[in-house]
Parts: C-alpha cells; structure tokens; sequence
C-alpha cells in the first residue's frame, strides 16, 4: 500500500528526472488536484492511502505533465488577482506579469466616477475580472473573437458573480464597436504579440499546448498591435486611455506607432522587462 507521503516524493523525483519545472510544487500541486483536497489536508495526513480513483487521477495527471501539458491545463484552474479562474487548451493562462496591467489602470481610474473599460481579447476574462472585482462602478464590456474563449470567460465571471459587471461580446478586436461614437475611457489588451519567428525558441509546454492565436501575431510580432491602436484612437473619448502588454524588444517600434498621442509611457514589469505600454488619446 503506497502512502499519499510516498506518492509525493515519487512524484517530485520524476518530475525532477523529467526536468519539469518547480517539481515540488509541481508534484504538490497534482497531488491535491488527484484528491480533491487543499494543501493543509496534504501535508496533516501523509500516511493516507489513495483510493483506486485518487490513483488512477494521480497516474493521468503525472502522465500529462511529463508529456508537457501545463498543469494549469490538467487541473483546469489558475490564480490571476486573488481570483480562482478555469481554464482550458483554448484560452491563454494567466501570468503575473499582466496583473501590472489592472494595477496600471486601477492608479489612472481614480480620476474617473464611472469609467467605462473594454478588454481587448479577454480570453479567460481575467483582466475584465480583476477591474470588475475591484471597480464595482465601472462599465466594463469585455471581446474576444473565439466563441469558445468566450465560453470561459463568461463561466468565470458566473463563478465569481460578477456577470452582471462585464458585457462579453465576440469580436475581431474593436470591430463590433466600429460604428459607435467615441465613448471608452479605456481600451486595456493583452494581444497576441509573440513573433511567428520565435516560435522554435518558446518553451514546448507554451509553443505545443496553448493557443496559437493567442500567442502569435505575424512575423514581428506587431501584426495585432498594429491594428489596434488606429482601434482605441476610435473608440476612446477624448484623454482616453490605451493601455496594451507587449513583448521583449517591442518598445521603440511600438513608441513609433503611438507617436501621435499624448503621454506615451511604458512600464516595466517586476524583472524590469518593458511590459506596458500607455498612452492617452491627444
């Protein structure tokens, strides 16, 4: 009979074998995914013994993750911003990194009693969540141009009961709004900005499960970009806000692009890599 004790050090060994990344954790957190437990309850009954269910769980999951699979995508769930999100193979998984986004626009909406907000290719909805979650005053309307991802986005926005605070609509970025005045003070997106060219370089668990048309945008990686910011200088009123992630090296050429506006800035993220773009329609 195999200890849950055991089974977490096995599993930490072949995780570290395989080279997966944070094996520990990794191991951890498959183990609570296999029986539907909490970390506490992991580490107070070491000596539990997994029922055929847990083990057959355990076994799937090792399986997946030593083939690449994210662990994001086999347990179906990620943290952004204190929230709980689903996930799947058809959104993008939320990083850290693009919670500077929300901090961003958090600082600037101070200044605003009702701003009005759109999240540009919302995927999992996780911005469009965070400003809901700590804007309860905002309009916040929030696109994508994948039903599916949409699908996601909604759920998550059930589970946490702040469907009433997002309109989700499907569209092929700021397309649905074409024919409407100027009436957004934020236009906030995390686009696909990774260069078709890069995709040999990117880690196999990014390049072979998550979705490609979140990830890549032509071959500068600009090719979204490009298109959205003639977008945001539409659909923002005057002094509006853009605000957009960006990749490693963007900075210059994306400066180009908005040298029309006003206020233009870009942020580092906590690595000190030029991660936000901001700039204010003139």
């Amino acid at each position: 009979m195999t200890t849950l004790d055991q089974y977490l050090r096995a599993g930490i060994e072949t995780f570290t074998s395989a080279a997966v990344g944070s094996p520990r954790l990794t191991a951890e957190t498959l183990l609570m995914f296999a029986l539907n437990c909490d970390r506490a309850h992991l580490f107070a009954h070491p000596e539990h013994i997994l029922s055929t269910d847990e083990s057959s769980r355990w076994d799937a999951a090792l399986a997946q993750r030593i083939r690449g699979v994210p662990t994001q995508y086999i347990t179906g769930h990620q943290e952004f911003w204190g929230l709980d999100l689903i996930v799947s193979p058809s959104v993008l998984i939320p990083r850290p990194e693009t919670e500077h986004i929300v901090e961003i626009v958090l600082k600037l909406a101070r200044s605003f009693s009702s701003p009005r907000i759109v999240d540009v290719g919302t995927g999992s909805g996780c911005i469009a969540l965070a400003l809901a979650k700590e804007l309860p005053y905002a309009e916040i309307h929030a696109v994508d141009i994948s039903p599916a991802t949409l699908e996601i986005a909604r759920a998550n926005a059930a589970r946490h009961g702040l469907s009433e605070c997002i309109r989700f609509q499907e569209s092929d970025l700021l397309d649905v709004f074409s024919h409407s005045a100027a009436d957004f003070d934020f236009v906030v997106s995390n686009p696909p900005y990774v260069s078709d060219l890069d995709k040999a370089s990117l880690q196999s668990e990014v390049r072979d499960f998550e979705p490609h048309t979140a990830l890549f945008a032509g071959p500068t990686g600009l090719d979204v970009i490009e298109r959205l910011i003639p977008q945001a200088q539409h659909a923002l009123k005057h002094e509006g806000w853009l605000l957009m992630e960006i990749g490693k090296g963007q900075g210059s050429t994306t400066l180009e692009l908005l040298r029309n506006w006003s206020r233009v800035a870009i942020e580092p993220d906590l690595q000190g890599i030029p991660r936000v773009v901001t700039a204010q329609q003139p």
